[in-house]
């Protein structure tokens, strides 16, 4: 979501850190530039100026200008001024209640609502290990409650059972009931949107709000319309009151502005971010991680945390094995590697938390490493006979026809795969020599992007 961003300001760094000495007007210059690339990025006016001028004034200072290396000392106002516009630290949902703890859900049609309540839930399940009923207001969408417990199935949480004609206060009613006699620990309420704000959608989510009282009161917008969901985000706090932001479509191609505007506006946190599709596409907003990712330092946190929540313990630790000691090493691991990878959300994902990744974007690109790759991968892997994929000298041309026929590529691309494969058998030999030790040390170099 925030490539051009990140480009343009990784753009200006680059060219301040690569001075021994910095200027008053080297850095009124480089502040300019970044104030356009805000701007650009849809980011508010007012928000802008009060940005800039704040890093203006820590940035001149003479501690700045004097020291050893000035243009990194300038980088790090810069994320500790973002980080503090983007909210300063996370904030987490008030749960600590007696049960039920009722969140509502606002927001426009189309924002995500209904999909970010059954993440949400999803989430408290797995995550908190709460037990979620989710309950849907919205009467008037055509299969919007069908559509809420559908999602309630997938993610395996409870839903309040449809009762036709009755109305959002009454179904606030039933669901607070059910919720508290039934030992609930958390109700999502999904209330009903409208193509935009009105009066007759505020006077509903109003009346709903005083008989259930909520404990968190989530407004959801999608990051995709830029000052229109700060706009939106305005109204519902001024009318209805906000404890906090879901932002969803933060992977779209949004220029990102209302992440960096929405705290400074609304006065009310971002609590989630809408990464993707999937059921568990939501992740929690973390500042500091974020300013990390638009600065191109990476978040190497979330990496770990993501990697820790996805990856088999025991696929892992055997492929570690396999790694220090060079041996066993088969198509059958290489396969396993894939589908990890896309449990993580694929390359593209996991490029964004590491350091320094956005400037090799272009070349990843162009390499044409994309998801639709990994699964060929895999295609290719499983059109192998168990015994091909434990032994590669097996693969003689009329074998590598037959899996190339049935994983639906060109025989060009298996020879591709095996080539591929046998450098990393060959790695593996090479790391073997280095002991574990000198391994960890290896891939350390590797992760931190040496290169000879």
């Amino acid at each position: 979501m925030f490539e051009s961003l990140s480009n343009k300001l990784t753009g200006v760094f680059d060219r301040l850190k690569g001075r021994g000495a910095l200027t008053e007007d080297d850095v009124n210059e480089a502040m300019r530039e970044v104030r356009v690339a805000l701007l650009e990025a849809d980011v508010a006016l007012p928000v802008v100026k009060d940005f800039v001028a704040k890093v203006k004034e820590r940035a001149i200072g003479q501690e700045v200008i004097r020291s050893v290396t000035p243009g990194q000392q300038v980088v790090k106002i810069v994320h500790d001024n973002l980080v503090e516009l983007l909210g300063a630290q996370a904030e987490e949902l008030n749960l600590g209640v007696t049960p039920p703890a009722v969140i509502m859900m606002l927001g426009l049609q189309g924002s995500g609502k209904t999909t970010t309540s059954g993440k949400l839930a999803k989430r408290l399940k797995d995550v908190d290990r709460k037990k979620v009923l989710l309950a849907s207001l919205d009467v008037r969408r055509p299969a919007a409650q069908e559509q809420l417990a559908i999602l309630g199935e997938q993610v395996g949480v409870a839903s309040l059972a449809i009762i036709a004609g009755q109305q959002p206060v009454e179904i606030t009613k039933r669901a607070m009931e059910t919720a508290r006699l039934e030992g609930y620990d958390v109700l999502i309420l999904d209330t009903a949107g409208r193509l935009s704000i009105d009066d007759e959608l505020m006077a509903e989510a109003a009346a709903v709000r005083d008989v259930a009282q909520p404990h968190e009161t989530l407004l959801v917008v999608d990051a995709m319309t830029g000052q229109d969901a700060v706009n939106t985000a305005k109204h519902f706090e001024e009318k209805i009151g906000v404890s906090g932001i879901v932002l969803t479509r933060i992977d779209g191609d949004a220029r990102g502005g209302a992440a960096l505007s929405m705290r400074a506006i609304t006065g009310r946190p971002i609590k989630f971010l809408g990464t993707g599709e999937k059921t568990d596409a939501l992740e929690v907003y973390h500042p500091d991680r974020l300013a990390g990712r638009i600065l191109d330092m990476g978040d190497v946190v979330s990496f770990v945390e993501k990697a820790a929540a996805t990856m088999d313990q025991d696929v892992a630790e055997d492929m570690a094995k396999k790694f220090i000691t060079g041996k066993g090493f088969d198509f059958d691991d290489l396969a396993k590697q894939m589908q990890q990878m896309r449990k993580m959300g694929g390359l593209s994902s996991m490029m964004g938390m590491l350091p320094g990744m956005g400037k090799i974007k272009d070349q990843i690109k162009n390499a044409n490493i994309d998801e639709k790759q990994i699964k060929r991968t895999e295609s290719i892997v499983y059109s192998m006979t168990k015994a091909e994929r434990k032994n590669a000298d097996l693969l003689n041309a009329s074998r590598k026809r037959r899996i190339a026929q049935g994983a639906g590529v060109e025989v060009s691309e298996v020879n591709r795969l095996i080539k591929q494969f046998l450098e990393m058998q060959k790695m593996m030999k090479q790391l073997q020599r280095l002991g574990e030790g000198g391994f960890l040390r290896s891939m350390g170099g590797m992760m931190m992007g040496g290169r000879k």
